[in-house]
């Protein structure tokens, strides 16, 4: 029996990795002689370099860049077994997490050190680069990003703005002549699982920037800042991208990687299947199982199990989802290839207590499923 184990990570529990070797210790107990092939996935948010470089072979690098606040931060990249491909984690250098709660701030939180970490694959004599966007502190469209490859950003006396997405509320010109010139011979995929345009209702302020620490008055002025800055690469580029799906994630990032660097917006859980060659390793399975922390109907839109459930459902392998949460909302997604989904949650219990017993539980529950398969 041929077993494919390809999940998410369950956030702020266990790692794609971890679960994983939950899930292939349940099938071994239930099915001792089986063959499983194990495929930690990401769908371009935490985990993606893990996922990529762990798959493939490749190394991972530490690097020391500009965090979100200035201040200097460690930073994860990897580089894929072909050693040609770099993969990126916006988040490691310009994430969240690596802003205190109290100092978040969109005004002033900068994509600077993301931007190092593509120099640094550039130095690499990389020639692609697959870089995730999920889980930013930051509002400012990618121009510190594009800063810290060259790229000038001017007021209207043409002095260089700083960092942060209230500056771009300055911006008048872009001077490209610095540039890295060897961006234009790398080839730049961004794994991105939302659609939101750069502004408006649904942009990356007024969706995104109460999370980073903007109040009402800080998303109707980063708002404002961000119509000007598609403004401006529309003027000066000839690139605006304001409206283009994706382009409002990560605070604009997205836009940025689009119209500065012609980076183009991919599924990520489509992504990271092409590259870890997931059909071709899924024909013939028996099963599949995936799984992430809460399965509902928002996994229809960019999330790793419903992604592998389209997938297999092509090729007519069935899929069991092992997931810690599951809502009345996620009945619908058998019909994107799910065979059967399940919680981990065998007994009244607290969130504390199922995170701390979640690879016990994910064991538990797959190896419940394999005893019945078995059974067939």
């Amino acid at each position: 029996m041929r077993i494919i184990i390809a999940p998410d990570s369950f956030k702020g529990s266990l790692s794609s990795i971890e679960v994983a070797e939950a899930m292939e210790r349940g099938v071994k107990k239930a099915a001792p002689y089986s063959e499983t092939i194990l495929l930690p996935l990401s769908d371009g948010g935490e985990g993606l370099v893990d996922s990529l470089v762990t798959a493939t072979g490749g190394q991972f690098l530490s690097l020391a860049v500009t965090g979100p606040l200035g201040k200097p931060v460690r930073a994860k990249m990897g580089l894929l077994g072909n050693g040609k491909t770099a993969v990126i984690e916006m988040a490691q250098a310009s994430g969240l997490p690596l802003v205190p709660y109290e100092e978040r701030n969109p005004l002033v939180t900068t994509t600077y050190g993301t931007g190092e970490l593509i120099k640094h694959a550039l130095d690499q004599g990389c020639s692609e680069l697959i870089i995730g966007i999920g889980g930013s502190a930051t509002n400012d469209g990618g121009m510190g990003m594009a800063q810290a490859l060259g790229f000038k950003f001017l007021d209207g006396d043409g002095k260089p703005l700083g960092h942060g997405g209230g500056e771009l509320a300055r911006l008048a010109s872009i001077d490209v002549s610095g540039s890295d010139p060897r961006l234009g011979d790398v080839k730049i995929k961004v794994a991105c699982d939302v659609d939101n345009p750069l502004t408006g209702p649904q942009g990356a302020a007024a969706v995104y920037g109460p999370q980073k620490g903007a109040t009402p008055e800080m998303v109707e002025f980063l708002d404002n800042a961000l119509k000007n800055y598609d403004e401006v690469l529309a003027r000066c580029l000839k690139k605006g991208v304001g409206s283009t799906p994706g382009a409002g994630a990560a605070g604009g990032l997205g836009a940025g990687l689009m119209a500065l660097l012609g980076g183009e917006l991919v599924s990520g859980i489509e992504l990271v299947l092409d590259v870890l060659g997931f059909k071709e390793l899924t024909k013939g399975a028996d099963l599949v199982f995936t799984g992430e922390g809460k399965f509902d109907a928002q996994s229809a839109y960019g999330k790793v199990p419903v992604g592998v459930g389209r997938q297999c459902k092509k090729l007519g392998v069935p899929v069991v989802v092992i997931a810690g949460t599951v809502l009345p909302d996620a009945e619908p997604l058998h019909a994107e290839g799910i065979t059967a989904y399940f919680s981990i949650m065998n007994q009244p219990m607290s969130l504390e207590q199922a995170v701390n017993r979640t690879a016990e539980l994910v064991e538990r529950q797959v190896g419940e499923v394999m005893r019945l398969w078995v059974q067939k």
